[in-house]
């Protein structure tokens, strides 16, 4: 921890990138950790692949329930989501990069124009046909109202929630923005992440390759762990306020 501090101390230029464990002390569960979603039940992955979610009506309808009886509706943020706000209301927050959907950073009070999310948002849905895209409570609505498998009220397509499944690309723009981030920051801060997702987890190697230290803050251990300059395993909750205190 006194090496992690130090090091972010004497950064002015800090890319954060977030994972599912900065979030779970709100609530939601990550899903590689020991109560992992997808540790607790494998099958669940299916539906975070876009094959299965276009090919089986099935896993759509398991798919909207889950979204329907999400905690992330009624979650708030905790005390990691507030450290990384004063790290930016310090002037020291060059771009926070998150793998999370669930929109905390932005309700916590990052500004939006400084988050980059990678892996797109549970806030808004998709049409799949024609791209038409909206806020997600409508649909819930219903769902709600009875519907198990709601269509695009536009062109009948299918729809889902406007976020990167297994299968779909990154949006460029956001990778190009997170590739920068990562070659402009003077340290890289990974949080809550098992490092284990491409192409998130090259961000590590981007940095390094720029002679920028990497911190890591995570329950678990990662496979950039042997590179960091500085690795954390206690609760982030507990650590980051701490860690990025002026």
């Amino acid at each position: 921890m006194d090496a992690a501090q130090a090091l972010v101390a004497q950064a002015e230029r800090i890319t954060v990138l977030t994972g599912a464990g900065i979030s779970t002390d709100s609530g939601i569960p990550d899903f590689r950790g020991p109560q992992g979603v997808w540790t607790k039940d494998p099958a669940a992955q299916r539906s975070s692949n876009i094959a299965d979610y276009v090919a089986d009506p099935d896993v759509r309808r398991r798919v909207w329930q889950m979204r329907l009886a999400s905690p992330a509706w009624t979650a708030e943020p905790n005390p990691g989501h507030v450290a990384l706000v004063d790290l930016e209301r310090q002037g020291r927050l060059h771009t926070l990069v998150t793998q999370n959907i669930d929109g905390l950073h932005q309700r916590a009070g990052n500004d939006p124009a400084r988050v980059v999310e990678l892996h797109g948002t549970m806030r808004e849905v998709a049409c799949l046909a024609c791209g038409d895209r909206g806020p997600m409570e409508p649909v819930l609505d219903r769902l709600r109202a009875g519907e198990d498998d709601p269509g695009c009220l536009r062109c009948g397509g299918l729809l889902k929630s406007a976020t990167i499944s297994f299968g779909q690309s990154l949006v460029p723009a956001d990778l190009r923005r997170a590739e920068r981030a990562a070659l402009e920051g003077d340290l890289l801060l990974a949080v809550g992440s098992s490092l284990t997702v491409s192409p998130a987890c090259n961000l590590v190697d981007v940095a390094v390759a720029c002679g920028a230290p990497v911190v890591v803050v995570n329950a678990q251990p990662t496979p950039y762990d042997r590179v960091a300059a500085a690795v954390v395993r206690e609760p982030i909750s507990d650590v980051l306020p701490g860690l990025v205190a002026p």
